[in-house]
C-alpha cells in the first residue's frame, strides 16, 4: 500500500536462529520478491535476534516478553533506517488483531522511536488483508507455515494494557545498547531483483 505511493521500500526482518529456521527466511525473501513486481528493487535487512530474545528471556518478567521484543525491533528498526537515509517506519500492525497491537501497546512499543510511523493496514480487519494479499499475489507465501521470532518465547498472558514506567523499569535489567549495537553489526543486507515467474 505504501509502495503504490511510490515509497522505496527497504525491509526488516528478525531472524532468531536456531529457534526460527532458515525456511522461515526463505519465505521472507519470497515475499520480497513478490513484492518488487510493484516496486522493482527492494533491500532485506536480515537482522539476527536471537540474543536479545534470550536476554529478554533469561532477565525480564515473561508478561513483558513481546512487548520488549517489539521495542528492540523498534529502535533497531530507527537505527537501520537513519543509517539508511529513511525518513520514517512503516509496519503492517492492525490495531485489536493480537496481544501486541492493542492501542496501549502500540503507544509503548513507539515510544521509543524520534521519527514518524506509518501503519497502513491499521484500521483494516483480517479478511480485508487477506483480499488485499490475495489480489497481489502474496498470500499462498504468507501463509506457509514457518515461524517467525514473534512465535519465540511467547508469554501465556501478554501484557495487552502495558504502560511506559514498568516496561522500562523491565528493560533496565538488559544492556540495551550493547544488544542492539550487536544486532545491527550482525545484519546481512540482502539485494531482491524484479520478480521473474
Amino acid at each position: 500500500m505504501i509502495a503504490k505511493r511510490g515509497v522505496e521500500l527497504e525491509c526488516i526482518h528478525f531472524f532468531s536462529y536456531p529457534y526460527t529456521s532458515e525456511r522461515a527466511k526463505e519465505k521472507v525473501l519470497e515475499l520480497a520478491k513478490l513484492m518488487t513486481r510493484y516496486c522493482g528493487r527492494m533491500t532485506v535487512d536480515v537482522v539476527g535476534f536471537t540474543e536479545i530474545q534470550e536476554a529478554i528471556r533469561d532477565h525480564c518478567r515473561e508478561e513483558y516478553f513481546t512487548i520488549i521484543m517489539r521495542r528492540f525491533m523498534m529502535r533497531i528498526s530507527e537505527a537501520i533506517a537513519r543509517d539508511h537515509g529513511a525518513k520514517c517506519l512503516v509496519t503492517g500492525e492492525n490495531l485489536g488483531q493480537v496481544a501486541s497491537q492493542t492501542m496501549d501497546a502500540m503507544a509503548v512499543t513507539g515510544a521509543v522511536v524520534h521519527m514518524p510511523i506509518f501503519h497502513p493496514l491499521i484500521g483494516m480487519d483480517k479478511e480485508e488483508i487477506v483480499t488485499i494479499a490475495r489480489k497481489i499475489g502474496t498470500l499462498d507465501t504468507s501463509i506457509l507455515p514457518y515461524e517467525d521470532c514473534c512465535t519465540v518465547f511467547t508469554p501465556k498472558h501478554p501484557k495487552t494494557k502495558p504502560s511506559l514506567g514498568p516496561v522500562e523499569a523491565e528493560e533496565a535489567k538488559l544492556d540495551v545498547e550493547g544488544l542492539i549495537a550487536r544486532a545491527i553489526e550482525n545484519t546481512e543486507k540482502i539485494q531482491v531483483r524484479w520478480y521473474e515467474n
